[in-house]
């Protein structure tokens, strides 16, 4: 995956409670009480981590793609215990996943380079 890829995956994703575009959405997922689709959130976290090596050369984001980051990081866990809450059975490690998720975004803000020990890809 390059970065132009993974940034555009990360938009599709991180932005489909606001354009409502496409119901696989890892949020649109979440906001129904449904599980990611197999690979989806490894596809997130390897994009997430191209994307933070990206800006590790090149420091300047864009709201548009700051914005996505944060929707997924923030949204993701708040939808996940709004839908734990209601009585949805996650699958066993999401919760995990979504920490891990969370640590990659703030990492990518802080301009933190990331290995892929940190992903455990």
């Amino acid at each position: 995956m390059d970065y132009k890829t993974a940034r555009n995956f990360i938009l599709s994703q991180g932005t489909a409670l606001t354009t409502q575009k496409n119901p696989d959405a890892f949020l649109m997922l979440l906001k129904e009480g449904k599980p990611p689709v197999p690979g989806q959130m490894t596809s997130i976290l390897l994009a997430v981590k191209i994307i933070g090596d990206a800006l590790h050369e090149n420091p300047d984001l864009d709201r548009q793609l700051v914005l996505a980051l944060y929707s997924i990081a923030v949204e993701s866990i708040q939808l996940f215990e709004a839908g734990y809450r209601a009585g949805v059975e996650w699958p066993p490690l999401l919760k995990e996943d979504l920490n891990r998720l969370a640590l990659a975004v703030k990492n990518t803000f802080a301009g933190i380079p990331q290995g892929k020990d940190a992903f455990d890809l």
